[in-house]
Parts: C-alpha cells; sequence; structure tokens
C-alpha cells in the first residue's frame, strides 16, 4: 500500500490543486481498481482523513483506491464569482484519476462520501450526477444548508457562495432527490450522532426520502461532531460501497 500526495492542473479552476491517494498493493493482482472519493469538512483540507483518521488501515486489505481532495471552504459547489469546485470534483479529477491510475472507468467503479461539509458534498454530487456514483455515504452531513430558504435568508458567506435562488436549488440535496424521484438512483446511506449539532438536517433529510419512495439507509448512533464518532463510522461506509459495487 502506499499514499501519495498528487499535485495536477484543474482546468476548471485554472491552477494546481493537491489530492491525497491510498493505492491497493496486492502482489496477487494488478486491477483495475474501484475508487472510494472521500471528501473533507468544512476547516479541513485533503490531508485530513489521512491525519485524523484510521483509513489507510481500514483499507490496507482491500482491492479500493481511496480519494480525498481539497475542496476549500466551497461546500464542493461552483462558487459564484469565483472557483467551480463542483466541476473540479466531476470533470477535472475523476478525468485525471482514471487517465493516470488503473481504475474501473465507470459508474460501477466509483462511490462517494464525506464528513459534515464533505459528507453534504458527497450527498449533492451524488443525487446530481447518479450516473458517476453507484452509492453516496455521508456522516453528519449539513444536508440543509440550503433548504426551504430564499438566498436573502442565508449566511452571508453561503450567499456570496452560491449568489442566486437557481444555484440554490440546484445545490440542495432536497430539490436534487425530488428531481430523481422514480428514476436509477445510487445507493444511500447516511447516519448522524445523537449529538450532533447537524442531527436536525439528518432527520428531516431521512424524512424527505421517506415521502418520496427513494431507498436508503439511514441511522443515529451516540457520538458527536467529531473525529472519533467519523473514524469509527467510516468502515460502515466502507462495507456499504463495497457491497453496492459488488451488486450486493
Amino acid at each position: 500500500m502506499a499514499v501519495a500526495n498528487v499535485d495536477f492542473f484543474s482546468r476548471s479552476l485554472q491552477k494546481h490543486v493537491a489530492f491525497n491517494a491510498i493505492l491497493p498493493d496486492h502482489q496477487d493482482r494488478s486491477g483495475p481498481y474501484p475508487v472510494f472519493y472521500l471528501l473533507h469538512g468544512l476547516s479541513d483540507d485533503h490531508t485530513a482523513w489521512v491525519r485524523w483518521s484510521n483509513i489507510e488501515r481500514y483499507v490496507r486489505e482491500l482491492p479500493l483506491i481511496v480519494v480525498m481532495p481539497d475542496g476549500d471552504r466551497s461546500f464542493y459547489c461552483d462558487v459564484h464569482q469565483g472557483p467551480p469546485y463542483e466541476q473540479l470534483i466531476v470533470r477535472d479529477l475523476i478525468g485525471f484519476v482514471d487517465n493516470y491510475l488503473h481504475t474501473v472507468p465507470k459508474r460501477s467503479g466509483r462511490c462517494i462520501g464525506g464528513l459534515s461539509m464533505g459528507g453534504y458534498g458527497a450527498m449533492k454530487l451524488g443525487l446530481k450526477y447518479p450516473d458517476l456514483f453507484c452509492s453516496i455515504v455521508g456522516d453528519s452531513g449539513a444536508y440543509a444548508v440550503f433548504r426551504g430558504r430564499r438566498l436573502a435568508d442565508l449566511d452571508p458567506g453561503l450567499q456570496r457562495l452560491i449568489g442566486t435562488n437557481k444555484a440554490r436549488l440546484e445545490n440542495d440535496p432536497f430539490h436534487l432527490a425530488t428531481r430523481l424521484r422514480g428514476k436509477r438512483t445510487p445507493a444511500i446511506r447516511f447516519d448522524c450522532g445523537t449529538d450532533d449539532f447537524l442531527l436536525d438536517h439528518n432527520r428531516a433529510f431521512a424524512a424527505h426520502l421517506r415521502k418520496l419512495g427513494i431507498a436508503h439507509e439511514y441511522e443515529e448512533f451516540a457520538g458527536g461532531h467529531t473525529w472519533d464518532y467519523w473514524d469509527l463510522h467510516v468502515q460502515e461506509a466502507i462495507r456499504f460501497h463495497l457491497r453496492a459495487m459488488n451488486g450486493k
């Protein structure tokens, strides 16, 4: 196994950006390998999952590539009059990874997950681009950050981030789930700690998916908005993704 820090040029951002990748080391097989895109939270960067969790140990024996990009504080959105971080992920990053690593370059070989802002980002991107990812997992996701509000009612930082009411809808997982009703969707799992300040976001999103009849797994566990919680439950995310990618 190797952990690589990769810098590459993003055409969308018009600058070099970084991601960390955990690469499998199996002497008895040479791939191709599925890819788990794992997103960080608001205050972190592409190094956070390797620094603060045991993700490297959890995937050590698995034929799986884990890619951890830097999303800044973008909520993985195309920032209004700013850097298009959504395009960084869905166009530049996936394109680079599939070109340079021995991947399964199709929907059945890609999954996406993350924590907090990254949980929101995973859910938003997975629902918005259901042909790119076969499964989505979010831990402690901020799913309702753009939900049911006029642009003027948002925090000023979020207003600057998305810019218009149309963009608010295009970045709202509730709206994206409604738009997908009756269509093929990725396998969905999300969870939250009972002491987490984002618990209401998660309960509201689970209720919304139930109302729409969209299959999903949702669980609550003891814990808060902490790395102890995320380090524990990313293990469930890995198992869920592997089942989805194996068609189980």
